[in-house]
């Protein structure tokens, strides 16, 4: 009796390492999850990227939302989605965007922006990664959306598309103004 017992552990192990893998499946990596959610955006030191002027993050309570993008200039993805913040930026006046260039150098940071266009009403530069460590950053492109408060109410990891700002942003605006 004890030896078809023993038998089965393994199969019982498999079967709960398959299921665990199953689920871990259906996870999207875009939505990591973020400790900072909910809580006020961390005190960031930043240069200004030259031109531009540099939003403090004091001044991100001051009732307006925010959507924070972290960039690079070597960053393919971030190319991608440059259009979409360029569209953002149009169609929603009321949405502060900012652009963090990450571990960028700003010559390079300043072309890749007159290159590609520029959404953002303020940009910093992060040339160091101090400030991504900071916003718990795995990668470029992430974004942040900040509520008036100063408070990270979304991070996105990855490129921003049409649908995550369709889906997630625009409502969260729309829930503002009611």
């Amino acid at each position: 009796m004890k030896r078809p017992a023993r038998l089965l552990v393994p199969l019982a192990l498999f079967a709960l390492l398959a299921v665990l893998l199953a689920r871990g499946l259906q996870l999207n990596p875009r939505e990591l999850p973020s400790p900072l959610v909910g809580k006020p955006v961390p005190v960031l030191q930043l240069n200004a990227l030259a031109g531009s002027p540099l939003l403090d993050v004091a001044a991100l309570r001051d009732g307006r939302p925010t959507l924070l993008t972290v960039w690079a200039s070597w960053c393919a993805p971030c190319r991608e989605e440059q259009p979409v913040l360029m569209a953002l930026s149009r169609q929603q006046p009321s949405l502060r965007l900012v652009g963090l260039g990450y571990k960028d150098e700003p010559a390079a940071a300043r072309r890749w922006l007159t290159e590609v266009g520029n959404p953002f009403h303020a940009v910093g530069l992060d040339l160091q990664g101090q400030a991504g460590i900071e916003l718990g950053v795995y990668g470029v492109p992430e974004s942040f959306l900040i509520d008036g408060q100063g408070r990270i109410v979304f991070k996105h990891v990855g490129p921003l598309t049409a649908a995550v700002i369709e889906t997630r942003i625009v409502p969260f605006l729309k829930g503002l103004r009611s």
